[in-house]
């Protein structure tokens, strides 16, 4: 015969984990619910060239540069799609943002060489130093460069985020998908997007979080000039 203690801590472990399974089902749920949520805004947001709207600019996320100083694929591929926004004259002002948090590690100068490369007057970009991930890039591009209506470009897995944010921090976004080529950790990158999307909800609904840093305005409508350091 058990004791009274024995049934009793048995008792308190199958609630305790019935509590858990309970609570990891409601948290794969709202995970669920919040990607479906953030991939059908992005959805209805993203179009191709021919499509859009006048923007105050277009918006590039940053993302890995090599040693010498060159975009991946990925980011080039985001580079060379901006680049047929801007010619066709939907715009004329292109915002570079990514991670600049060190000397040794310069996305935005790398992403605006580039650029500068293919012949975008250098007045024309405006490089965003602390574009630490897509909310503050959003944040950011609000705040600090003045932006109202802004077209966002990027591969699928990320754009959709990118417009969720955007639209939920008050801006008028269009995207247009940067997927150039098929990249060899395709499925990686969207199962990531299942955390970063709920992170995404977290910042723009629970924490309304602001950006590592902000700094003075530095309104798009100006020369690109004033963003370089």
């Amino acid at each position: 015969m058990q004791r009274p203690h024995t049934l009793s801590i048995k008792r308190w472990f199958k609630r305790t984990l019935m509590a858990l399974v309970i609570l990891g089902v409601l948290t794969a749920a709202m995970v669920l619910l919040v990607d479906w949520s953030v991939e059908r805004t992005g959805r209805q947001l993203t179009m191709s060239i021919d499509q859009l709207n006048q923007a105050d600019c277009v918006i590039v996320p940053g993302a890995l540069v090599y040693s010498n100083q060159r975009p991946s694929p990925i980011l080039q591929d985001r580079l060379d799609v901006a680049l047929q926004v801007y010619r066709s004259g939907i715009t004329d002002r292109i915002v570079v943002s990514g991670d600049h948090g060190t000397d040794q590690y310069d996305e935005a100068n790398v992403m605006r060489r580039y650029l500068l490369e293919k012949g975008v007057p250098p007045e024309h970009v405006f490089m965003d130093h602390a574009g630490f991930d897509t909310y503050d890039t959003m944040y950011r591009a609000r705040d600090v460069f003045q932006v109202s209506k802004a077209i966002v470009v990027t591969q699928t897995f990320h754009l959709n985020r990118a417009l969720y944010i955007g639209q939920q921090l008050g801006l008028e976004v269009q995207g247009v998908p940067s997927d150039l080529q098929i990249y060899q950790k395709d499925a990686y990158y969207r199962f990531r997007e299942y955390p970063a999307r709920f992170k995404a909800f977290l910042d723009c609904h629970i924490l309304r979080s602001t950006p590592t840093y902000l700094g003075k305005p530095i309104p798009i409508t100006g020369s690109g000039l004033a963003t370089v350091d």
